[in-house]
C-alpha cells in the first residue's frame, strides 16, 4: 500500500491547518484567521483504500523574533527533512511576494516530490506565475484531486500508525490546543499571541476525568481580560472546553481553568511550555 509522511508548508494564514483538518476529517489542528496559530508540528492521519497519509501540519514560515519563533521554525525544518512528499500552500487570493517565490523555487531545487497548492479558490484570485492546483476547503474544490496527487507521490510501504488513529497527539494535547483556539476566537482583539495552555493535571477513570488547565499570559491586564468581570469569560471558556473534552473522551469531565502571568515567557521560559 501507499504510505508516508507529507509535510504541509506555507506562510502564516495560507490555510494549512484548515486543509489538514478537511482531508483528515477531524479537528486535529487549531484554525484561526490570526497568523501563526500552529506552533507544534501536528500529525493528521488519513487512512483510505490502499493508503495511509501522515500529514505534518507545520507552523507558518516566517522570520524568528523570539525563542518561540525559533522553536516553530525548527519544527518546519524537521518536517521537510522527514517528509516523503512536500505540499506547499500559498494564498491564491493575494499576490505572492518575491521572497516567498524565491523560497518556493529553492524548495523545487531541493525537493523531489513537491506539490504546489493555490488555496482559497472560492475567493477572487490574484495572478500567479506558479503552476499550482487551486483548492478550497470551503467548497471542497479539487480536494479530491489533491488527495489523489498525494497518494500517487507516496512510496509503497506498511502502515505507520494504527488505522483507527487520526493524530499522533494525546488527549491532553488536543484539549490544550482546543482551549488555545477558543482563546484566539473569543479574545481576538484583546489578547495577543503570547498565550500558552498547559494541562497541569489529568486524572481519568471509567466514568469521569478530572482536568486542571493553566492558561499562561504575559501581562496582568491580559489575565483580567481572560477572567472577565465576575469570572464570566473564564466560566464561558471553561464550559466550551469541558463540552469538547466530554465529546473527545465520551465521559463526564470536571475541568478547571487557572490563569497565571509569566512575563516575556516566549523569550525567557518557552521551554516550560514547548519542547
Amino acid at each position: 500500500m501507499k504510505c508516508g509522511y507529507v509535510a504541509v508548508l506555507g506562510q502564516p494564514n495560507a490555510g494549512k491547518s484548515s486543509l489538514v483538518n478537511f482531508l483528515v476529517g477531524e479537528e486535529v489542528a487549531v484554525v484561526s484567521h490570526r497568523r501563526q496559530t500552529t506552533r507544534n508540528s501536528i500529525l493528521g492521519i488519513k487512512n483510505g483504500e490502499g493508503f495511509q497519509i501522515v500529514f505534518v501540519d507545520t507552523p507558518g514560515i516566517h522570520h524568528s523574533k523570539n525563542n518561540l519563533d525559533k522553536f516553530m521554525m525548527k519544527n518546519v525544518r524537521s518536517a521537510i527533512a522527514g517528509a516523503d512528499v512536500v505540499v506547499y500552500l500559498f494564498d491564491g487570493s493575494h499576490q505572492m511576494e518575491e521572497e516567498e517565490l524565491e523560497y518556493v523555487n529553492n524548495l523545487k531545487s531541493k525537493t523531489d516530490n513537491l506539490i504546489l497548492v493555490q488555496t482559497k479558490a472560492d475567493k477572487k484570485q490574484a495572478s500567479h506565475t506558479l503552476e499550482a492546483l487551486g483548492v478550497s476547503v470551503v467548497t471542497g474544490q479539487n480536494m479530491d484531486k489533491l488527495l489523489q496527487k498525494v497518494v500517487e507521490a507516496l512510496p509503497e510501504g506498511l502502515p505507520i500508525y494504527d488505522e483507527e488513529l487520526y493524530t499522533d497527539k494525546n488527549v491532553s494535547f488536543l484539549i490544550a490546543e482546543k482551549i488555545r483556539g477558543l482563546l484566539l476566537q473569543n479574545f481576538d482583539k484583546e489578547i495577543p499571541h503570547g498565550v500558552a495552555v498547559v494541562i497541569a493535571n489529568f486524572e481519568e477513570n471509567e466514568s469521569c476525568a478530572k482536568i486542571d488547565v493553566e492558561i499562561v499570559c504575559e501581562r496582568q491586564q491580559h489575565k483580567g481580560i481572560i477572567i472577565g468581570k465576575g469570572g464570566a469569560n473564564l466560566k464561558s471558556l471553561g464550559q466550551q472546553a469541558r463540552e469538547f473534552a466530554e465529546r473527545l473522551l465520551d465521559k463526564k469531565c470536571v475541568l478547571k481553568l487557572f490563569v497565571k502571568v509569566d512575563e516575556d515567557w516566549r523569550n525567557k521560559n518557552v521551554g516550560n511550555y514547548y519542547n
